[in-house]
């Protein structure tokens, strides 16, 4: 049997749409240039012909200057565009590429959600036929806007459009969004006006410019040849996983497992995304599936999944696999821990991508959530080559780049004096601007051919040190540079800059070994201060909970509040000296983060209602005390979901506590009877006294207001730790876990012991079974005279697909990997997804932050 390749498998579907990649100048969208970063397909796309490679939403005429085949002697024929969103999404970008490439005639448009997707799609305004609407409306809105603009000629040979085109009648094609709009307010057909004499009129009209709609399901980021999650900026991530209700958490989350069907509410989009995502890419793979939930919104998947599936589906020649899909839900403990992952301390450390697409709002969200949004960050990791020179050659570097800036810009303009393009950004002046970097790169998964984080995955910190320091040494071998290493079993952020440098000194060495020079970079921004010390300090505090967790609820109630009064009490010392540094040290939204693990630890060790809390009465009001105190002592640097509709108020006491305190230090403390004398005529003042009682009475008045959102934030609380609880089924199934918890100072996540288990053949209560149609055949029909189907186990299959409904992340992944080692089957393929990779401060994002419903 082949082995699975998740890399491979991206490649060789890139590989068939080669013909028309061919000659063409191909546009990525945020999400695609996010995942063909990490599988590593830029390279082949070039190697398929394609003239460029540009961003879809950066686009520019002079994308088709920037040829990398010297070969091509005619203009730009045609344009491929490969989007990860809606077609309704993506269309604006589309508009503006062929406005800006006037000779194109054929345009090829590839997006990852399919034609079902799109017409399921609430926010899309296209129908069952979604691809060839669409086909029909962009020649539509093409040949419009030409007219519009007063460029199309007699013969209709297309000239470019200029900037006021895309900016004129009220910006109608730059805010194209979920509500698109196509053509004209008064004549723009939409799926329901559209009959089939219509569309042939309309294609007639619009044989000037050909489009070709298709979908590409080959979409998602493959960190590992076994390990991938979606695009952070695509359709799928940024839709809902779950409305707002009693049992929903997040946008970006799946609702807590009750055990409940829906009760006739509609499915979340990003729930029917999903499973067409999953079965679209088993399609693509050739794998037949036994489909196997664990988890209300995970079930709901694998009967949309089963829904989509067919005899023809079942019958042709593919290779069997499991797929298990779980909630995160059920374990939002692990995402939160700051584990011993290299990997994670340099997602959670370095610094990501702007986003660049907006983000789906669900219509169906109350007004009163209408502010709640998926947000994800992106996985494009920017890791800036100036740190590996020192301050004298890396400021004649920039001077360098600022200079060949400018002569190209020159040079540019001279060319095109006559030209149409008017509307080219002024870079000339930004060669000028102090802010000007030396260029950043992206940290990439499959860099020349070298699978950098899949060997990284399974590292903890000292260890992945010590990989990149055997990298660092082989690339001076090659090099043929000498470096004193002071033993191979030990290194130091030091002495990996210090090898950094030597390789950095040559331009062509820095070229070369460009890949394990941007990880060494982010080596060194991950361990160095303060990042390292914080993330002891939450491995530290977090060891502490899980211990305490296991007394009594008073001792972990006492442990939580004594966090939060040492926050409190070293911030305001900071803020009252200026000098001072937090470094090393906890923030409150740190602590909250820490409050969020601490209760969902009471509930796993002292199960109880929603309505009860874990803790009791006593010790739950000084909690809310000391994070409404909290609060109240840090106005300005609190910033939470929680606590919107106070913005103003908080800010104003801030200012006024930063007056006081500026106020009481620089003015003398008064020691003298003579000041005491000077002062009483003022004590007996109206307007004086009138002004403190205001300023009381609207502290008081906020106070009562924080105290009534942190009453609020603690139900949010008693909701995580009565999970466990509110679906017995699923308690069982934990509860039937443990018996894998092999240290309970180390403690394994929910996706290490379910393994264990499925692959020892352990039954799992809560785990459900979907049937598939062979299956549904056997029970039906040929099951009457005695040709029954026994219930298939997860683990009776040799390649095993495990997806999160939710996301995953990286100590997870390296704990599964131990947990295939650890099993009685070695041989078995597993693949590991999720919805996207989580951080624990995406978790706070999640939970508490704008992508909450808190």
């Amino acid at each position: 049997m082949v082995a699975v390749d998740l890399i491979a498998s991206c490649l060789d579907s890139i590989r068939q749409i080669g013909d028309e990649i061919a000659d063409a100048l191909v546009y990525l969208d945020a999400g695609t240039l996010e995942a063909f970063q990490f599988t590593g397909a830029f390279p082949l796309l070039l190697e398929l012909g394609a003239r460029a490679v540009c961003s879809l939403e950066s686009a520019s005429p002079l994308d088709a200057a920037a040829e990398w085949h010297s070969s091509f002697v005619h203009p730009a024929r045609k344009i491929v565009v490969i989007t990860s969103r809606l077609l309704s999404d993506a269309h604006r970008y589309i508009l503006r590429c062929l406005g800006n490439h006037g000779n194109v005639s054929h345009c090829t448009v590839l997006t990852s959600i399919s034609e079902i997707g799109h017409s399921a799609y609430l926010d899309s305004p296209l129908g069952p036929d979604a691809f060839r609407e669409y086909e029909i409306l962009l020649i539509q809105d093409h040949e419009e806007l030409f007219k519009k603009s007063g460029k199309l000629s007699k013969d209709k040979v297309a000239i470019p459009y200029t900037e006021k085109d895309f900016t004129s009648d009220g910006d109608r094609y730059s805010k194209l969004g979920s509500g698109v709009q196509y053509g004209s307010s008064e004549s723009s057909p939409r799926k329901k006006d559209l009959s089939d004499d219509e569309l042939g009129q309309v294609e007639a009209r619009g044989k000037r410019l050909s489009v070709t709609v298709c979908h590409f399901p080959m979409i998602f980021s493959p960190i590992s040849s076994r390990t991938f999650v979606l695009p952070s900026e695509g359709t799928v991530v940024e839709s809902y996983l779950s409305n707002h209700h009693e049992d929903s958490l997040s946008p970006g989350l799946p609702s807590i497992s009750t055990g409940k069907p829906l009760d006739g509410d509609e499915v979340p989009p990003g729930v029917t995304l999903t499973a067409q995502f999953l079965y679209h890419l088993a399609n693509k793979m050739d794998l037949k599936l036994d489909i196997f939930s664990l988890g209300d919104t995970s079930k709901i998947i694998g009967k949309l999944m089963m829904d989509m599936s067919s005899l023809y589906d079942v019958g042709r020649n593919k290779s069997s696999a499991g797929l298990l899909i779980v909630d995160r839900t059920i374990d939002l403990l692990t995402p939160c821990l700051h584990g011993d992952s290299f990997l994670d301390r340099m997602l959670s450390s370095l610094p990501r991508r702007e986003r660049t697409s907006s983000v789906t709002k669900n219509p169906q969200t109350p007004s009163k959530q209408s502010q709640a949004t998926v947000k994800r960050s992106p996985l494009d990791i920017k890791i800036s080559f100036e740190t590996a020179f020192s301050k004298e050659k890396s400021k004649s570097r920039t001077n360098m780049l600022s200079e060949s800036m400018m002569a190209f810009v020159s040079g540019w303009n001279s060319a095109e004096a006559d030209s149409e393009v008017t509307w080219l950004p002024d870079y000339a002046d930004k060669a000028h601007d102090d802010k000007l970097d030396i260029p950043s790169g992206s940290f990439l998964s499959n860099y020349a051919g070298v699978r950098y984080l899949q060997a990284l995955l399974d590292r903890g910190a000292k260890d992945g040190l010590l990989l990149i320091k055997k990298w660092l040494m082989e690339a001076l071998q090659l090099e043929k540079l000498s470096f004193a290493s002071k033993g191979r079993q030990t290194t130091s952020v030091s002495e990996l800059r210090s090898m950094v440098q030597m390789l950095s000194q040559d331009q062509l060495s820095l070229v070369r070994n460009r890949g394990v020079i941007q990880l060494a970079l982010a080596a060194e921004m991950a361990l160095q201060e303060p990042q390292s010390s914080r993330w002891d300090a939450f491995t530290s505090a977090e060891r502490i909970l899980s211990v305490t967790s296991a007394e009594t609820t008073q001792s972990l109630a006492s442990e939580i509040r004594d966090f939060i009064n040492t926050s409190t009490s070293v911030e305001s010392q900071n803020q009252g000296n200026k000098m001072g540094s937090s470094q090393g040290l906890l923030s409150f939204q740190d602590i909250l983060l820490l409050t969020i693990i601490g209760y969902i630890l009471a509930g796993e060790n002292f199960p109880t209602s929603m309505a009860g809390g874990p803790f009791s009465w006593e010790d739950e009001r000084s909690l809310k005390d000391v994070v409404v105190d909290s609060i109240l002592e840090r106005p300005s640097s609190v910033k939470f979901r929680f606590l919107d509709g106070l913005e103003k108020e908080l800010e104003a006491k801030a200012i006024s506590k930063d007056g006081d305190r500026n106020k009481g230090s620089s003015e003398p403390a008064s020691t003298t009877t003579d000041d005491f004398d000077d002062q009483w005529d003022n004590w007996d003042d109206d307007d004086d006294t009138d002004h403190q009682k205001e300023e009381v009475y609207g502290d008081m008045q906020l106070k009562l207001e924080v105290r009534d959102r942190v009453d609020q934030l603690f139900k949010f609380f008693h909701n995580l730790s009565s999970m466990r609880v509110r679906n017995q089924a699923l308690g069982e199934g934990l509860a039937a876990l443990s018996r894998f918890e092999t240290d309970s100072y180390s403690r394994k996540g929910l996706l290490y012991k379910l393994l264990l288990a499925v692959l020892s053949r352990y039954d799992i209560p809560g785990l459900e079974y979907h049937s598939s149609a062979v299956g549904r055949l056997f029970k039906s029909g040929l099951g009457r005279f005695g040709l029954g189907q026994s219930k298939p186990s997860f683990g009776d299959q040799n390649v095993l697909i495990v997806f999160v409904v939710g996301g995953i992340n990286t100590l997870e992944v390296r704990e599964v990997m131990k947990a295939i080692s650890e099993s009685s089957r070695p041989d078995v393929e597993l693949i590991l997804g999720g919805t996207t990779l989580l951080t624990p401060d995406d978790m706070f994002e999640l939970m508490l932050g704008s992508s909450s419903f808190a």
